[in-house]
């Protein structure tokens, strides 16, 4: 295997708190929360100035990812199963039977299909890839690692080549 270089950011404050429920056609399981810590490693090249990517540009760029869904509910615009109608300044969500009436202040509608630990940690990557992208940050990146932990133990991860 040929020698690699990578970088990993964890940090304390990469983190954000949000409600969420699984749903699919039959189940849906009862709206609660977590406090979700993400991770983030980096794989590339080493550039002339020595790094693979600057620490304090990932972990600036995430924070403002994350900050979106700091204490909000968690909707997946793309479900198979739920209704989803933002009317002014209430987001109506239903499922079969149920109804969710939210504050849309309160609401983050993600493009995503479940809002499990899993299609957030993909989501998470590609916001995180088009940001670095913006920043003009890609050179020398072959790789992007997201991972979203629901609780101590336990996370989701999501990889691709950049």
């Amino acid at each position: 295997m040929a020698p690699r270089f990578a970088i990993h950011v964890a940090k304390e404050n990469l983190k954000f708190s949000a409600a969420h429920f699984i749903a699919y056609p039959g189940f849906r399981e009862p709206l609660h929360g977590h406090n979700y810590q993400v991770g983030i490693r980096v794989q590339g090249d080493l550039s002339a100035s020595g790094y693979v990517l600057d620490f304090g540009l990932v972990k600036k760029l995430t924070r403002q990812i994350v900050e979106r869904l700091d204490e909000r509910t968690l909707i997946p615009e793309r479900s198979d199963c739920l209704r989803i109608e933002a009317q002014g300044e209430q987001v109506r969500i239903g499922y079969e039977r149920d109804e969710f009436v939210l504050p849309r202040k309160d609401v983050c509608l993600l493009p995503i299909v479940h809002s499990s630990a899993e299609e957030l940690a993909r989501f998470l990557w590609l916001e995180l890839r088009a940001a670095l992208e913006a920043e003009g940050a890609v050179a020398g990146v072959t790789s992007l690692e997201v991972s979203v932990a629901e609780g101590p133990g336990q996370a989701a991860i999501y990889e691709a080549a950049v």
